[in-house]
């Protein structure tokens, strides 16, 4: 049986991080309308995920690379995703 592929969006984040707050909901609507289900990753329940991104989530990865940091790039994600302008 073959394993399941990563998911093309992935949300770096913590608890009790405002800012990931929104970027999730924000990631969650845009990836609606493209079709896919963005996963949410706890750094800190990883000492290697911590170091590499502890200090700028939220950290969105489209297909495992960086996509953006902080904030959502709405406009640069619609556009990578197939969903024409913002």
């Amino acid at each position: 049986m073959a394993s399941e592929p990563a998911p093309r969006l992935r949300l770096m984040t913590r608890a009790g991080c405002h800012l990931c707050e929104v970027a999730a909901e924000t990631l969650e609507r845009i990836a609606a309308e493209a079709g896919l289900r963005p996963e949410a990753v706890d750094v800190d329940a990883d000492p290697e995920l911590q170091a590499e991104f502890g200090d700028r989530v939220p950290v969105v990865l489209l297909d495992g690379r960086e996509h953006s940091y902080f904030t959502v790039d709405v406009p640069r994600l619609r556009r990578d995703l197939g969903l024409g302008g913002a």
